[in-house]
């Protein structure tokens, strides 16, 4: 694992904070400039392919979206030699083909959130910076994800404009009609600044989304946690085997980031 480039990130949110089918080779525990990740590093192979598997929410999960250290934990990754980014995150459907324990590899975000810490370009600075985020998730990093879930047969929308919401609290039926208005697809707390984080340190990033529930106000129902709990028992195999069979693909691309 010591090749820069070389070794796939997989940031495991709500439903993964363990990553089944993993063979672990040891855990780092690490700093950065700014803090401490939420989690160990956890070394390891998967299908064949070097793996740095970080748990969004620590594990046990406990760090609610708008309390993660996202800076810390792509800095970290980055520092790991990892330059392809696998976000693995537990989303809300808002488009009518995103039903609970559907997979989402959306294509572009919206920004909701507010007073995170959003940039590694701020401070004592020799010049500001600004960095291109048209396409926000890798194309080739999503190609490989698409193909990997239509050869496991696992059901899921190629597409998708991923809201991202501040939380903890879920959204009002209102906020998600504003959202619907505004183009979104799905609905989320960890998509950004995770995005973006990655984007500028120049790493390859896709998101891996898991339609936990119907979006507030798309259901006849109030929003339970039983009812996240079953979408995640039944999604997450799907998932994994998108994972496990994009591995050698996202190997491929990450020594393609290294030698570029």
């Amino acid at each position: 694992m010591s090749d820069t480039g070389s070794v796939v990130g997989i940031i495991g949110g709500t439903g993964l904070t363990t990553l089944s089918g993993l063979e672990v080779k040891g855990a780092r525990t690490v700093d950065t400039p700014w803090g401490v990740p939420s989690s160990d590093l956890t070394e390891g192979c998967l299908d064949g392919q070097s793996v740095m598997f970080l748990s969004r929410h620590g594990n046990p999960h406990r760090i609610p979206p708008h309390e993660v250290n996202y800076r810390a934990n792509i800095k970290a990754l980055y520092d790991a030699g990892v330059r392809t980014v696998v976000g693995v995150n537990a989303v809300g459907g808002i488009h009518s083909d995103m039903g609970p324990a559907c997979v989402v590899i959306p294509d572009q975000i919206i920004d909701y959130t507010w007073g995170r810490a959003g940039t590694f370009f701020e401070g004592d600075l020799e010049a500001v910076t600004h960095i291109d985020f048209t396409w926000p998730y890798d194309q080739a990093a999503r190609d490989i994800l698409i193909r990997a879930a239509t050869n496991c047969q696992v059901p899921f929308a190629g597409f998708g404009v991923y809201g991202a919401t501040q939380g903890p609290r879920l959204e009002t039926a209102a906020e998600i009609r504003r959202m619907e208005r505004d183009g979104c697809d799905l609905v989320g707390m960890t998509g950004m600044p995770e995005a973006a984080l990655a984007a500028e340190l120049g790493m390859r990033y896709v998101c891996l989304g898991l339609v936990v529930n119907r979006a507030a106000g798309k259901s006849d129902h109030i929003i339970t946690m039983e009812e996240i709990e079953a979408a995640i028992e039944q999604g997450m195999s799907g998932v994994r085997q998108i994972l496990e069979n994009s591995m050698a693909d996202l190997g491929a691309l990450a020594s393609l980031s290294q030698s570029s």
